[in-house]
């Protein structure tokens, strides 16, 4: 067997039947497996002990396994050991947001032996500066796709650790067209550590309100930035902060706004600085304000000549 998805619903009994389905792959060298929970993470609720009992045995008797993906399990540090004992020189994806009993020490034991590893996902307490130096070892391929997601769920309770930025600087010296992709679901106050020197991000999504200032910072350190989402940021027109991330980030071709404020002039003006390169602008219409310059009838018209193609906010829909 090359390729297993395993998909289950939000029962504890679903979740089972899946571990027993792999506790009996003992002939079966696998390729590609992916453990998806269709509702909440249903395999956190089983013994930890059960799945990994089921997934040492896809480890050991997969000698070539490549793709695996293992969001919200309980996978823990000494089954990774056995993923890498036994497909160290085949691993090229893995997948783990959400998987709380593994370390730092884990995921670098890991990348440390996993050499041909191009595509990685984590939670960013996950993420330490011996693991970037390890990705950008000589040994190592060049990474392709890095996935980081920064997640509070208790506002104060949560520490975020800083990276340093030589850190960044030889990991990106090493992979210099990786796509980092970070996804912020942090309370306003949690943003201290983040976005204070230069960092190779490309594709940032914010599921949570993030301040003027945060994107202010934005604008100045992430000059490789090719994709930006913001789901919200309060009352505060952000006409500075976009026009800076108009100026410094070259490479920008996406850019979604919820629910901001943004007036309609720097609208314009931001769209005219980044041209035809905004290949996706999605822009609720309650976003933007008019002013004196500009109504909410003329600036469709503006747009579309700037983007070089017929332009029409995004609507909210009435139900």
């Amino acid at each position: 067997m090359m390729f297993l998805p395993l998909q289950v619903d939000s029962s504890k009994e679903s979740a089972e039947a899946a571990c027993d389905i792999l506790s009996q792959l003992v002939n079966c060298s696998l390729k590609t497996l992916g453990l998806i929970s269709t509702a909440r993470p249903s395999f956190m609720d089983l013994p930890k002990s059960h799945f990994i009992s089921a997934l040492t045995v896809v480890f050991v008797n997969s000698k070539s396994l490549s793709s695996l993906k293992i969001d919200d399990t309980p996978v823990d540090d000494p089954s990774l050991k056995v993923l890498v004992a036994n497909n160290s020189d085949t691993l090229k994806l893995l997948k783990m947001s959400s998987c709380p009993h593994v370390s730092p020490a884990g995921i670098l034991c890991v990348a440390d032996q996993c050499h041909g590893l191009r595509e990685l996902a984590l939670n960013y307490h996950l993420l330490s500066d011996e693991l970037l130096l390890a990705l950008s070892s000589e040994k190592h391929v060049r990474l392709e796709h890095l996935r980081i997601d920064v997640v509070s769920e208790n506002p104060g309770q949560t520490h975020f650790h800083t990276i340093q930025k030589s850190s960044w600087d030889a990991f990106i010296k090493h992979s210099p067209k990786v796509n980092l992709v970070m996804y912020f679901f942090l309370y306003e106050e949690e943003f201290d550590p983040f976005f204070r020197y230069e960092i190779p991000a490309t594709h940032l999504y914010f599921g949570r309100s993030v301040s003027k200032d945060v994107l202010g910072r934005v604008g100045m350190t992430c000059p490789r930035l090719v994709e930006l989402v913001v789901c919200a940021n309060g009352l505060r027109p952000l006409d500075e902060e976009l026009i800076r991330i108009a100026e410094r980030c070259k490479n920008l071709s996406a850019i979604g706004l919820g629910e901001c404020e943004v007036s309609c002039s720097a609208f314009v003006e931001f769209v005219k600085m980044c041209g035809g390169r905004l290949s996706q602008l999605s822009i609720m219409e309650e976003v933007l304000i008019p002013d004196q310059k500009y109504s909410l009838e003329q600036i469709h018209w503006e747009v579309s000549k700037h983007l070089g193609r017929v332009w029409f906010p995004d609507m909210m829909p009435t139900w």
